[in-house]
């Protein structure tokens, strides 16, 4: 027992220790929040103004008493200011608040500026964007704001921004944080530099981590060059204010190349203030850190073994030497710990290290010149200067530097002295114009520069001397203007803008205003104060930003994903989205659907395709087959050669290697495989004495690699199983040799063949194929690799049916701070329910069906709740399957509804914009159970990722997976008389009831017949019809005795007269559709065999122009409507008793039996039909179907040549229309030395038999082209007794019109005009 407590006691000592060694160690390094202000001296203090002297800047100091209670300026607008020295570059994590003591003074929000020099401010921004932090709600209460990145600097300024309205400002400070020791260089861009070199003994590794802090007012130069052996190097380099990462291959002192640009990030990077750099190389790849942003560059495979020898900062050195070997300018400006592997340079440096080596002039301190700008933010800022006095020349000189993000806008204007007019300097469409105006009119417009927008600093200079005006841009590299006209300026200059007084005389601007920067002021070559202007010593201003540039790139980092391309003006941002395959307001959304499946249930047909597997996410969209003419809907994705190819021997050569290249990236193959229920892929192997797989001691002659990647290697076959070994026949056991397992390992001096399909998806697709049984003499092979061919989609039909308000499904928090876009479809019978709910401490995003026919998408991140409703005028409780679609970026929120109009809310353009979410998310409900959603949601997407309802939804109460009932949204898809069956996952159209096939019953069943060809479709045979002896006859023939048909067909010809339709019966009635001599329709009715043929003719003219013309005829008892293509409808009363009795049989083309015929019909009927019928459609049967489809399985007959076509099809009606389909690139041809053969293998032994069948072909033909010949003789001189028959063009009509149409019809046939 005293052992045991020995053991205790010891165990609890050891993590005591361990406990406060951990303590000291977290102190050490990470608390940094001690007091910076409080104990600071009253000089350290300064202010715009004060109030009074006991309101002196000095007693600002947090919780204090002293004076008034704190600090108030003398007049309480924006453009006062508190400001505090720490007395030398601090660490700042935390600033607070609080209101001057014992008052109604207190800010309720402010700026926060730093600065390293008491100039060149800083704003601090909250997430890049936020300006302004909150203030207090009394005088006494501290409110403190910790800063999600601490700032590093010396000098703290405070600017209210709004007060208590009841009050005035009024306002004491504290800051925390901790201070901070670094080592500073400073580089003056001429000759300094500073060289590191390794030592030649050292063990390299495959990562070095190189980082520093810089600060410059130049925008270009070399910062850091990194060079090893064979003069391979990396350069880091300022460009316009960019980073750039170039590769340097240089020979001897002179680089070999042009360097290659391998990354730029950064922007602004030229503002004088710090900016922190980090460089990391793993073997491959390198992290390159700018600022907060990092980018992951892939770098050559040069550098894998690349060993550094020299490192150079501000200029680009040669190995081994002390000059520069580059013509661009070096690196001016300051920089900051820096660090290598670990290393401080600096401090090596300063010690005189004998690795480091510095160059020219350089001091260990940071010499910053003073630049003072002024910033226009808004539309009422302005700076009013006084304008020179009259030199003795007479002359005007003004001068400036501008940067800007806009086109246009005013940058100085003013009235001309003695002559009334008006003098504009303006920006419009990114170039410098200048305009003279006087009396309503252009005196002198001239123009220079161009592309002034782009963030640069730009110089402007504007000169009036001996008659001669010159406007100049950038010191004349930009451009210039000149003119012969001379000015003299008013009293007064406005840069930026005009006051807002009405009616002035001295400032007006027809122009937009100026929002942008300016620095360098100079009025007749004597630089402006802008101090002085700031204290209101010098002219005059309205809402600047003095002693500071404000600009702020929004495009760097982008905002725009997947490509799009960033532009912006001073206050917003715009994403290009043009060819990059998404949209919305930073291309988040992917504009195509994510499978085959989805665009079939849009109602789209066969064709290509681009579908984007993960939606918003990373992998780009992809081109894709889809192929609809199955029940199933097949994903084709072809690669480079899917043709049957022959396999040729080479001498020396042992085995072949064939690879195949797919048409889609690796990440996107890898998506859409995983997405699909079944993918396959086809392998076959032809041979001839070409052994496959077997081998006497056990390994493969051939194999092939597949799956992700390279692959993995398989000695399988098509149609057999993983690591088997064998072919399809081994493993049905139907092998020509029953000892092998293949065909072609039987090794016969013949063909045959190894086929079959590769279903297993993890070894999918095949990469490549290696042949090794092909070098013999006799042998021959070859082989056919399929495309990849998948069908199904796991996401699409994902669903989950909530069957109570309290029940959901609950998932991981969303993580979607900056873009997020959630996609469903729901159906209900409920008025209102939550679909989607996600909370945070404050933000919180929900989707929700808040009335029958509202969804609204609500959110919150921090800028207040914002909602976007979408109202449908037809409810959507109607238990239909309804999609849903919501995004939100940074720049605004969307919402759309099936096809409905999209409706946005834009955001603030500086609020705050991450949406910071930590519950779960909640799916059909809340977490309070109320409101919940009672029906189905399927296919669910969260910026791309399906989440797995139907899993989740297995294992929680009151929640079944999946949804049936799909008919009543996607009935509508199957048309003509097609039929909507359902299934678990979706639906399928029933057409056996419609005279279309295809997927949605809309692919017309089409022939082109010939005057021989006759399709005969037989109702019932008499003996049926007799069977039933003992009933009465009215019940014998009730199943067909019809009072009414629906007849419809389209047909394409130019013969006339022709028969079209024909239906018999065998009491001698009959139905017949023709057309007559006069190209018009008729339709006779025989209902009693009594009684003469009634003729119902058409008054719709040129039906047989070889156009496609449709024809609707519809009978009830005797009443007929007859329509023709979109004419009006005809109707006509029939005579008879309207009972169409015991019909026999229906005939399309030639009536072979016209035995019932009346004589002259029977003669027309006798030429046949040549031309096009379409969906032929009577009642609820479709010969024409029947027969070119199911000829084996229905009572059809077909006589003469009968061949499918699409000649029935609209589009068929111009041979020389475009199809509206996309198509993959060309990307047949051979792999490796294969030879592609197509539906044949090429070999000598075949080629015998090919010669062999063109003789018999021959032979065959002449005999045919004889009998043809006599045939059509002998049809000649039996139609030459049918009169009144219209010559035709065609070849396989040529008869004579001798007669008139009397002498075809009966002697005195009844004729009803519709």
């Amino acid at each position: 027992m005293d052992l045991w407590t020995k053991s205790v006691a010891g165990i609890i000592a050891q993590i005591a220790l361990l406990l406060l060694s951990s303590s000291h160690r977290t102190t050490g390094e990470e608390v940094c929040d001690g007091a910076l202000v409080s104990n600071l001296p009253p000089s350290t203090f300064r202010s715009s103004s004060q109030l009074s002297s006991s309101h002196a800047p000095g007693f600002a100091k947090l919780n204090r008493r002293e004076g008034a209670g704190g600090w108030s300026p003398l007049t309480s607008d924006r453009y006062q200011w508190l400001e505090v020295d720490l007395g030398e570059r601090t660490k700042i994590t935390a600033v607070a608040t609080q209101g001057r003591y014992g008052s109604s003074d207190w800010l309720t929000s402010y700026l926060l500026m730093f600065s390293d020099t008491g100039h060149n401010w800083k704003q601090y921004r909250q997430e890049d964007s936020i300006g302004s932090f909150p203030g207090n709600s009394n005088a006494d209460s501290v409110v403190q704001y910790k800063l999600q990145q601490p700032v590093i600097a010396r000098f703290l300024r405070l600017i209210p921004l709004d007060w208590n309205p009841s009050g005035r400002i009024g306002l004491r400070l504290e800051a925390s944080g901790c201070p901070y020791t670094s080592d500073v260089m400073s580089l003056d861009g001429v000759s300094s530099s500073l060289v590191f070199r390794l030592s030649p003994g050292l063990r390299q590794t495959s990562r070095d981590v190189m980082s520093l802090q810089f600060k410059t007012l130049r925008n270009s130069g070399t910062l850091l060059h990194v060079e090893g052996e064979g003069g391979l190097g990396l350069s880091l380099e300022l460009e316009r204010g960019k980073l750039l990462l170039l590769l340097l291959l240089r020979t001897g002192r002179t680089p070999s190349s042009e360097p290659r640009r391998l990354a730029s990030l950064g922007s602004l990077l030229d503002d004088q203030h710090w900016h922190h750099l980090a460089f990391e190389r793993r073997s491959s790849h390198l992290n390159l850190t700018v600022d907060k942003h990092t980018e992951r560059v892939q770098i050559p495979a040069e550098f894998n073994h690349w060993d550094i020898k020299q490192l150079s900062v501000g200029a680009v050195h040669d190995v081994g030497s002390q000059k520069p070997v580059v013509s661009k300018r070096n690196f001016q400006g300051c920089l900051e710990n820096l660090q290598y592997n670990g290393r401080n340079l600096i401090e090596l440096a300063k010690h005189k290290d004998h690795q480091v080596t510095v160059v020219g002039n350089v001091t260990f301190s940071c010499a910053e010149p003073v630049s003072v700008a002024v910033t226009f933010p808004g539309p009422q800022s302005f700076l009013q200067l006084p304008a020179a006095t009259a030199s003795s020349s007479g002359g005007v000189s003004i001068g400036f530097q501008f940067r800007t993000w806009n086109k246009a806008g005013l940058l100085l204007t003013f009235d001309l002295a003695q002559e009334g007019g008006m003098v504009w300097l303006y920006l419009s469409e990114a170039r410098l114009r200048m305009q003279i105006h006087k009396t309503g009119r252009a005196l002198l417009e001239l123009s220079a520069g161009s592309a002034l927008n782009d963030g640069q600093w730009h110089s402007v200079e504007l000169i009036s001397r001996r008659g001669r005006l010159t406007v100049s841009v950038d010191k004349e590299e930009g451009g210039v203007a000149h003119a012969g006209y001379s000015i003299i300026t008013g009293s007064k200059l406005f840069f930026g803008g005009c006051p807002a007084e009405e009616n002035s005389q001295e400032c007006k601007n027809p122009f937009n205003i100026f929002q942008g920067c300016m620095r360098l002021l100079s009025v007749d070559n004597q630089p402006v104060d802008l101090i002085m202007v700031q204290q209101r010593l010098l002219g005059n201003y309205s809402q600047l930003q003095i002693d500071m540039c404000g600009i702020i790139d929004r495009c760097s980092p982008s905002r725009c994903e997947h490509g799009g391309l960033c532009s912006q003006s001073w206050t917003m941002f715009h994403c290009n989205c043009s060819d990059s395959g998404y949209s919305g307001a930073t291309c988040h959304s992917s504009v195509y659907e994510q499978s085959c499946e989805a665009y079939k249930h849009n109602g789209n047909t066969s064709g290509h395709f681009h579908i984007d597997v993960d939606g918003s996410g990373p992998i780009k969209p992809q081109l894709v087959y889809c192929n609809m003419t199955e029940e199933t809907t097949w994903m084709v994705i072809q690669h480079n050669n899917t043709e049957l190819t022959r396999v040729r021997p080479s001498p020396g050569v042992n085995q072949r290697s064939v690879h195949f290249d797919y048409s889609t990236r690796e990440e996107q193959l890898s998506a859409a495989i995983g997405q699909s229920e079944h993918c396959e892929q086809e392998l076959s192997y032809h041979c001839m004495k070409s052994r496959l797989l077997n081998t006497p001691e056990g390994s493969p002659f051939s194999w092939w690699f597949g799956g992700p990647g390279p692959g993995t290697l398989q000695t399988y076959w098509g149609g057999a199983q993983p690591g088997s070994q064998q072919c399809a026949c081994g493993l049905q056991g139907v092998c020509v040799d029953p000892q092998h397992y293949c065909n072609c390992d039987a090794d016969r001096m013949e063909w045959t063949e190894d086929s079959g399909l590769l279903t297993q998806t993890e070894t999918l697709p095949v990469r490549s194929l290696v042949l090794g049984d092909v070098q013999r003499p006799g042998s021959e092979a070859a082989y056919r690799v399929g495309p990849l061919r998948c069908h199904g989609d796991k996401n699409f039909w994902n669903a989950a049916f909530f069957d109570k308000e309290t029940s959901y499904l609950h998932f991981p928090t969303f993580h979607a701070e900056l873009s997020a876009d959630v996609s469903f479809l729901f159906k209900t019978t409920a008025a209102s329910g939550v679909f989607l709910e996600n909370l945070g401490i404050k933000d919180f995003i929900r989707i929700e069906l808040s009335s029958s026919t509202q969804v609204v998408f609500s959110f919150d991140v921090g800028n207040g709740p914002l909602e976007v409703r979408v109202e449908s005028s037809e409810p959507l409780n109607d238990n239909r399957w309804h999609r849903v679609r919501a995004e939100r970026n940074v720049k605004e929120a969307s919402l759309r509804l099936d096809g409905l109009p999209v409706a946005t809310q834009e955001a603030p353009a500086d609020g705050h914009f991450h949406l910071q979410l930590n519950s779960q998310l909640f799916i059909g409900g809340t977490a309070s159970r109320q409101k919940g959603f009672r029906g189905c949601i399927r296919s669910l997407q969260l910026n791309g990722v399906t989440l797995d309802l139907e899993e989740r939804a297995k294992i929680t109460p009151g929640v079944r997976p999946g949804c049936p009932g799909h008919c009543s949204s996607y009935g509508s898809l199957c048309q003509n008389q097609g039929r909507c069956v359902e299934r678990a996952n979706g639906f399928h159209c029933d057409c056996s009831l419609s005279a279309y096939t295809g997927v949605f019953c809309n692919t017309e069943v089409s022939a082109s017949f010939k005057s021989e060809t006759s399709v005969s479709y037989t109702f019932k045979e008499l003996y049926e019809l007799r069977g039933n002896s003992s009933a009465l006859p009215s019940s014998i023939y009730s199943d067909t005795t019809l009072r009414g048909e629906n007849v419809s067909l389209s047909f394409r010809t130019n013969q006339s007269p022709a028969v079209l339709f024909y239906v018999s019966s065998y009491y001698r009635e009959y139905l017949a559709l023709l057309i007559n001599k006069h190209d018009m329709l008729e339709v006779r009715y025989k209902l009693d065999s009594s009684r003469e043929a009634e003729v119902l003719r058409s008054r719709v003219r040129s039906l047989a122009d070889g156009q496609l013309h449709t024809v609707n005829i519809r009978r009830q008892a005797d009443s007929v409507t007859v329509q023709i293509d979109q004419n009006p409808r005809e109707d006509l009363n029939l005579t008879s008793d309207g009972e169409f009795n015991a019909i026999k049989s229906l005939v399309l083309g030639r009536v072979l039996d016209s035995d019932d015929l009346d004589p002259d019909l029977s003669g027309v009927a006798s030429l046949g039909f040549t031309g096009c019928l379409s969906v032929v459609r009577f009642n609820f049967i479709s010969p024409l179907k029947a027969a070119l489809l199911h000829p084996n399985t229905s009572p059809v007959t077909v006589t003469g040549p009968l061949v499918q076509s699409n000649c029935g099809s609209s589009a068929s009606a111009n041979p020389y229309a475009a199809e509206n389909t996309h198509h993959l690139s060309d990307q047949s041809g051979s792999v490796g030395s294969g030879e592609p053969l197509v539906n044949a293998v090429r070999s000598d032994s075949a080629l015998i038999g090919g010669v062999i069948a063109v003789v018999i072909f021959v032979i065959v033909s002449g005999l045919a082209i004889t009998a043809r010949l006599f045939y059509r003789r002998k049809e000649t001189y039996r139609n030459q007794e049918v009169k009144g028959v219209k010559q035709e063009d065609s070849q396989d009509f040529s008869f004579n019109n001798q007669t008139d149409s009397q002498n075809v019809s009966c002697e005195n046939p009844k004729e009803y005009f519709i």
